[in-house]
């Protein structure tokens, strides 16, 4: 049924409508105001590991196998429904009926969780970032209104999670264009009519909540590379051949966990989390020594400083930095994959570099971060419009799309599903079954 001018006037004139607006304004604010706390708190807590780090390297060797085995203990007394990155949890919970269910997907609760115990983790050196976390706070924000409206309506619902969802993105990276595409290609995988003016204004207000404390900046800084010929789209193929490769590797390499290990290690990770966590910390702890202490948090330092003067101190680093990303994950601590994998990108474009040196070792960087991060997610769109806004980068727009739609064919092949729609679908599987 299509509506008459009248009915477009009392919509807009309605004291009930303008309530709804107002919640929803309020809510959005709310979430860009979240993000940029836990962006403030990230800092603080990678800060606060590298003054232990500058007592002695040593100390990590107790600090993350007692920080990380702390996360898992809380989070499963206190705060369950808030380990792992937070984007399964949320396209889980645009599939579920149930409100008591969707309950323990979303809340205040589990957005207070996943703040604190992100920080915990990132305080304690893990390799884990705070965007996807910031997904599901988004969410959890945004669900959460409907106690002070009267959004009960199936769509709306929908609406106001995958609003949510794509506020989170926008504020954690202050890139806009990229909240709407995630929210497109990731969440609702379809854009209808009656959500996108929900999405829409979410992420401006989110945007401008963020932008009013930060300001305009850019994540990665300005990357001014381009690729000028022929032969330089081999760096393209080359990326996303390797970033496909091993951003597919490591998805399955998740979703076998999350389906369970068989054998002694399968079983000592089900009966004794803490302990494996534990673990998994001491694990964590030797990679960061052997890569210098760079594996350690989100990468984010690390990736700028490859970006500006090279790789030349960080040997090996892609390969150390997939590990140490992989089992951070793996100890079920809460903590997003997004920031790591691109700095595991980074450090794969830093080594291609040095054999592709007819192309600025920039651009194959920036190259291999698309490559890699279309790989683990298959999300191509969200890959190219990150990477693009958080270099301001817009020269380089085709060679970006080119090398993240390459990895995402050759990351089917490694694996047929995206991650974060396979781990939503056993979320979703699991919930069914209690």
């Amino acid at each position: 049924m299509h509506m008459t001018d009248n009915d477009h006037l009392d919509n807009l004139l309605s004291p009930r409508q303008w309530l709804l607006r107002l919640v929803f304004w309020g809510g959005a604010l709310a979430v860009g105001a979240a993000a940029v706390l836990f962006a403030l708190g990230a800092r603080i807590s990678y800060e606060w590991f590298h003054w232990i780090l500058s007592i002695s390297p040593w100390l990590p060797f107790v600090i993350m196998p007692s920080g990380l085995a702390l996360s898992v203990w809380l989070s499963r007394r206190f705060f369950e429904g808030s380990q792992g990155s937070g984007i399964p949890q949320t396209i889980a919970a645009l599939r579920i009926q149930n409100l008591e269910q969707l309950g323990k997907l979303l809340s205040l609760r589990i957005a207070v969780g996943k703040i604190v115990l992100t920080l915990l983790a990132l305080c304690s050196g893990a390799s884990v970032g705070r965007e996807g976390p910031t997904v599901q706070i988004g969410a959890s924000i945004m669900y959460s209104l409907r106690k002070f409206s009267r959004f009960t309506h199936q769509d709306q619902m929908k609406g106001l999670i995958v609003a949510g969802g794509a506020a989170g993105v926008a504020a954690a990276f202050n890139t806009p264009l990229a909240g709407i595409v995630f929210a497109i290609e990731e969440l609702s995988r379809s854009f209808e009519q009656r959500t996108n003016g929900l999405i829409l204004t979410a992420v401006i207000f989110a945007g401008l909540a963020a932008h009013a404390v930060l300001g305009n900046y850019t994540y990665f800084g300005t990357v001014s590379t381009s690729i000028d010929t022929g032969i330089g789209w081999l760096a393209v193929l080359a990326c996303g051949v390797a970033g496909g490769l091993f951003g597919g590797l490591f998805a399955r390499l998740l979703i076998s966990a999350n389906d369970g290990w068989s054998g002694v290690m399968g079983h000592w990770m089900r009966s004794h989390p803490v302990r494996f966590a534990a673990a998994c910390g001491l694990v964590l702890a030797g990679l960061g020594a052997l890569s210098g202490q760079h594996t350690y948090g989100t990468g984010y330092d690390e990736v700028h400083d490859i970006l500006e003067h090279g790789d030349a101190d960080y040997l090996g680093f892609g390969v150390l930095k997939f590990l140490a990303t992989l089992v951070s994950y793996l100890s079920g601590i809460p903590g997003g994959i997004f920031a790591p994998s691109l700095a595991v990108g980074a450090g794969m474009g830093a080594t291609f570099s040095h054999f592709i040196s007819f192309v600025p070792a920039d651009t194959v960087i920036v190259l291999g971060m698309v490559a890699y991060f279309s790989g683990v997610t298959q999300a191509p769109l969200t890959s190219f419009v990150i990477v693009m806004e958080m270099t301001n980068n817009h020269s380089l727009a085709l060679p970006l799309m080119a090398t993240a739609l390459i990895a995402h064919g050759i990351s089917r092949i490694v694996y047929h599903e995206p991650l974060y729609k396979a781990l939503a679908e056993r979320f979703v599987r699991r919930m069914e079954q209690q």
